[in-house]
């Protein structure tokens, strides 16, 4: 399955809305976000089960069936989702990685990061 970003910045965005010091992030939530409709359930899992494995979940255990649990974002997870949460930054992040080829977490994350960089460089230092 070809990974789809805006999939994985979805479920990002998902486990941090529904994830607390006490509470694990399941199946459920991802349905009442429009997830499952939206991407399906084989890519919806599979996106996730991708996100753990770059390191951006923490706490993903896989049941029977399609039932799972995850504790909450990785320290990695939360950074790269604060740096795609604007739109506008996705957006940036998205057409450079297209310029590039290449749509992988690890590209995203440190396109992501730049677009960040520009972008504090700018308000700093305008006209330069």
């Amino acid at each position: 399955m070809r990974l789809d970003p805006d999939c994985i910045r979805d479920v990002l965005l998902s486990v941090e809305k529904h994830s607390t010091y006490s509470r694990i992030v399941e199946p459920a939530n991802f349905a009442d976000d429009g997830l499952v409709e939206k991407y399906g359930e084989d890519k919806l899992m599979y996106h996730i089960r991708e996100a753990e494995m770059d390191g951006l979940l923490v706490g993903l255990e896989f049941y029977m069936g399609s039932d799972f649990t995850i504790k909450d974002l990785s320290p990695a997870g939360h950074e790269f989702l604060a740096n795609i949460r604007s739109s506008k930054n996705w957006s940036k992040t998205k057409q450079i990685a297209k310029s590039a080829g290449s749509f992988s977490l690890k590209v995203l994350a440190e396109i992501a990061k730049g677009v960040i960089a520009a972008e504090i460089r700018d308000k700093l230092h305008p006209g330069s």
